[in-house]
């Protein structure tokens, strides 16, 4: 059968049309650079996977810095030598620290054993209370059958875990004290190494993202450190003016419980409510009311006036930075979750880091004509000049840049 002529023409001209289709192949070639590479990552993941504790100590430490620095440059600031002031800054801390385990640990571990001695009879307690419904009769019945050895395990075998486990928390935390310390001292030392490392066209911003990192951590730690303590205070007064004998116990509890925001109220409710049900439900309402008021006042006034601007973010970012933290490292990654966040984001806004959605603002760009006069100001002042002095003086330019900004 013949092929009428225009059919066969326009297959001609067809084929060499899809010709270069059929052709083109994409070949994917896995280079010994980008192996070397993926065996790098993936030995510094494990490597970092197993410094988890070291690479503790050294955050803690950190923090430690940023929050004990400010009280050492007041001192600095009024004549004080930086040795003397180091000195003086740590001497309160231990002696403050000794106190306090003085004065509340014996009676708190007394008011906790007391506390566990009574646990059945609340417990009970709970349980007739919620057998009340037909809803959580259930809920009722399995509370009577809880069984603590078949949770816990054996007595001794909790103990001797419970004192290793301690004994490591005291020596993880001795050590991030000396090594702040030690930190501490050899400031100039430690910043002239971070700034020979770094181009000195980036100095400036270097001292900017070191010195907000310092806000953020201090502004933390000093903000932590106050709502905990106005926390346990105001545990222990309701507690006290209620009659409830584990009052302090439950106050260190509720202070410790605290650092953790949007999951610490529960961990406060809960044992505060048990302790008070043998006062009747007059009491129990009342306690559990006064305490959601405080944590509302809390949060919406105390937080913000004692952080500042230190941790200014927002809820889904806290939220989301909680549940990453816990499910990375526990209540340790909860309680450094906030701190690591807001770092995050002052270094995407240091760095210059585009995010999608973003437009250029005013603000922005008064800031990058800013960054541009104080490069100048320090290329012109540390021409010639050693790295540690140099570094001096991006510190210096930049302290005055966040003075006039304020």
């Amino acid at each position: 059968m013949a092929i009428p002529p225009t059919y066969a023409a326009k297959s001609a001209e067809v084929e060499p049309a899809l010709s270069p289709v059929r052709a083109r192949l994409h070949r994917i070639e896995i280079t010994a650079r980008t192996m070397f590479t993926l065996v790098l990552v993936v030995a510094a993941c494990w490597l970092l996977l197993h410094l988890a504790p070291v690479l503790l100590v050294l955050v803690t430490s950190l923090m430690l810095v940023g929050s004990l620095s400010p009280a050492v440059e007041w001192l600095e600031a009024r004549g004080v030598r930086r040795g003397f002031g180091i000195a003086l800054v740590f001497a309160i801390l231990f002696a403050v620290a000794l106190l306090l385990i003085t004065l509340t640990i014996p009676e708190v571990l007394a008011q906790a054993n007391s506390l566990m001695e009574q646990e059945p009879l609340l417990r009970e307690r709970l349980a007739t209370w919620l057998s009340k419904s037909r809803v959580t009769s259930s809920l009722a019945s399995s509370l009577r059958q809880i069984k603590y050895s078949a949770l816990l395990g054996s007595s001794t075998q909790v103990a001797l875990s419970t004192s290793v486990r301690i004994a490591e928390i005291v020596a993880y935390g001795v050590g991030a004290v000396f090594l702040s310390l030690y930190m501490m001292i050899d400031r100039d030392r430690l910043r002239g190494a971070l700034f020979a490392i770094v181009p000195r066209a980036q100095h400036i911003r270097l001292s900017r993202i070191t010195l907000n990192l310092e806000r953020i951590v201090g502004g933390y730690i000093r903000g932590q450190f106050i709502t905990c303590v106005l926390m346990g205070m105001f545990m222990f007064i309701l507690l006290t003016a209620f009659g409830v004998k584990s009052a302090l116990a439950l106050a260190v509890l509720a202070g410790v419980a605290d650092v953790l925001p949007y999951i610490g109220i529960f961990l406060v409710l809960g044992p505060a409510l048990l302790a008070t049900l043998s006062l009747g439900p007059v009491v129990t309402t009342t306690v559990a009311i006064a305490i959601l008021i405080y944590e509302e006042i809390e949060s919406r006034l105390l937080v913000p006036m004692v952080y500042g601007r230190a941790l200014r973010l927002p809820s889904s970012v806290v939220l989301f930075a909680l549940i990453a933290g816990g499910t990375l490292m526990g209540i340790v990654g909860a309680l450094l979750a906030l701190p690591v966040a807001a770092a995050i984001l002052m270094l995407i806004e240091e760095l210059r880091v585009e995010l999608p959605g973003q437009s250029e603002s005013i603000e922005k760009e008064q800031r990058r004509e800013r960054d541009v006069v104080s490069e100048q100001e320090y290329t012109l002042r540390t021409e010639g000049l050693p790295v540690l002095e140099a570094a001096a003086i991006a510190v210096e330019i930049t302290e005055v840049r966040v003075q006039e900004e304020k």
